[in-house]
């Protein structure tokens, strides 16, 4: 059954999954960890990091999409200034972080905006500076650890990975909801 949330009101854009909407949840240096509510139109504090770490990209969601772990599919938007939860914004995927969430898979794409010149020619992960991936592969690996659960990462994938994942999370989203 569909809500008031943004996560079906919003569509995951008229070109997806090659340059998708993403709705930010929590901005870049933020330990307040938000989400879009799954039942209204609003962000909620779903906690604040217990670990002293930051995320390091803004993080969002792809609306429309249903992912493995139940939840929207999620996003890290690489873009020169944070943002500020709610808003959306057009992204195109360039891969994917492979990660494990206590056990689960939990993969996040990686994305930039489609309206910041700074990344007009990212199209790949390897046209991002190499240390912004060893921040995303330690935020991950780290942020948990004072809540007593495990992470891991487990490599990146190529934007062909992250196009995949979106498709598939639509098409799972579109047969529960529609």
């Amino acid at each position: 059954m569909k809500t008031g949330s943004l996560w079906h009101i919003v569509g995951p854009g008229e070109k997806a999954p090659e340059e998708v909407n993403v709705i930010i949840e929590t901005p870049k240096g933020s330990r307040n960890k938000y989400e879009i509510s799954k039942e209204y139109q609003g962000i909620i504090l779903d906690r604040v990091l217990h670990s002293s770490v930051v995320y390091p990209a803004d993080y969002g969601l792809i609306p429309q999409t249903l992912y493995d772990d139940g939840d929207p599919i999620d996003v890290l938007v690489v873009m020169s200034f944070p943002t500020y939860p709610g808003i959306t914004l057009k992204a195109r995927p360039i891969g994917v972080m492979h990660m494990i969430d206590s056990g689960d898979k939990d993969n996040k794409i990686v994305a930039v905006p489609v309206k910041d010149p700074a990344f007009e020619h990212v199209r790949k992960l390897d046209d991002l500076n190499p240390h912004l991936i060893k921040e995303f592969k330690n935020f991950f690996e780290t942020y948990k650890l004072l809540e007593g659960k495990k992470t891991s990462v487990d490599g990146f994938g190529s934007k062909e990975e992250a196009l995949s994942e979106i498709k598939e999370s639509m098409k799972v989203y579109s047969e529960k909801y529609h």
